[in-house]
């Protein structure tokens, strides 16, 4: 049974994350006036990563050197490593999925659906993010239980 403790630790671990995400698939939407559907579809998914993944990194980054300060260590390329080892242990399968088959999916199909370009972007980005963050927080917990983080 989920908790509302546990839903407010994933909350709170992603929500910068994905308030990027949101605001770059909603900017990259505006390829639609370039390009055909397909090819838009990709663009978003890769701005909408690209934003997605630079703030995970980062906040990474920050936990990290704050954790090394209170220590009064400094961050070395191993605690670097480790930070992508984590990240891909998070999410390596869950975005490989993502990227390659549901997001575009999700972003091609219902915009046409729906008949409009927004509202189809937003209705595709919630399901791939119910794909995505399924996936993804089995394996945070399993690393959690792990003690990967």
């Amino acid at each position: 049974m989920l908790s509302k403790v546990q839903f407010k630790e994933w909350f709170d671990r992603y929500k910068y994350a994905e308030l990027a995400a949101t605001s770059a698939a909603l900017l990259g939407s505006q390829f639609s006036l370039f390009f055909n559907g397909l090819t838009t579809a990709y663009l978003i998914t890769f701005t909408e990563y690209f934003a997605f993944y630079g703030v995970i990194t980062i906040m990474a980054y920050k936990q990290t050197a704050k954790k090394n300060i209170e220590n009064q260590q400094q961050t070395t390329f191993s605690n670097l490593l480790r930070i992508v080892k984590n990240l891909l242990l998070e999410f390596g399968y869950p975005a490989v999925l993502d990227i390659a088959f549901v997001r575009p999916f999700c972003m091609y199909w219902l915009p046409i659906a729906t008949g409009n370009a927004v509202t189809g972007i937003m209705a595709g980005k919630i399901c791939a993010d119910v794909v995505f963050y399924f996936l993804t927080i089995v394996n945070y917990e399993w690393m959690k239980r792990k003690n990967h983080i």
